[in-house]
């Protein structure tokens, strides 16, 4: 169980991209004195949560920012769920090559069979070659688009995963951007 302090420098984290200075967190956790915050930086860096730079700057070592792993939830009849039994730090599971990744919103519904829906984000990771059935950011013809890349028995195109929708052949161009590693959705 996470104590309010990581929890509050969680949140500044997420929303700074930055760890707080000594006098912001004076103001973020409501202490009076700086000797507080020192107190509870040494606790913080001792459990491990956080550490310091060469510089004597926080940095978030590599367990901030997890979350409980809680084990498998039967989806089918009802069964008891597994005990906390270890945690992931989503960049690590989403995430396989940071350098190489961005997120993108989702626009449309042509991806709605792939259980891609308008509105979620999507995990893009750069690349310009794509395997037969991978789901892909693609600028075809100087338009850009998410589809299924398909090479199987013809020239390569792009398949929705709608059937309200045509597969599309280039005309000129098709240029792979990204693959799709992983979709968000936040209910």
């Amino acid at each position: 169980m996470k104590n309010p302090h990581q929890a509050k420098l969680e949140i500044f984290y997420r929303k700074e991209r930055r760890m707080p200075t000594y006098s912001e967190m004076l103001k973020l956790f409501g202490f009076k004195s700086k000797n507080a915050v020192f107190k509870l930086v040494e606790k913080l860096v001792e459990a491990g949560l956080v550490a310091k730079d060469n510089l004597g700057r926080l940095v978030p070592s590599d367990s901030f920012g997890e979350i409980p792993m809680a084990g498998l939830v039967k989806a089918g009849p009802p069964s008891d769920v597994d005990e906390l039994s270890d945690t992931v730090d989503l960049d690590d599971f989403l995430i396989g090559r940071k350098e190489l990744t961005y997120m993108l919103e989702v626009d449309g519904d042509s991806m709605l069979d792939a259980h891609i829906e308008e509105g979620d984000h999507v995990i893009v990771e750069r690349a310009t070659t794509a395997k037969d059935g991978e789901i892909v950011i693609a600028e075809v013809d100087g338009e850009y688009t998410m589809k299924y890349l398909r090479t199987k028995n013809c020239a390569p195109h792009l398949e929705p995963a709608n059937e309200k929708y045509s597969d599309i052949y280039p005309e000129h161009s098709l240029n792979i951007l990204g693959i799709v590693k992983a979709v968000i959705r936040k209910y």
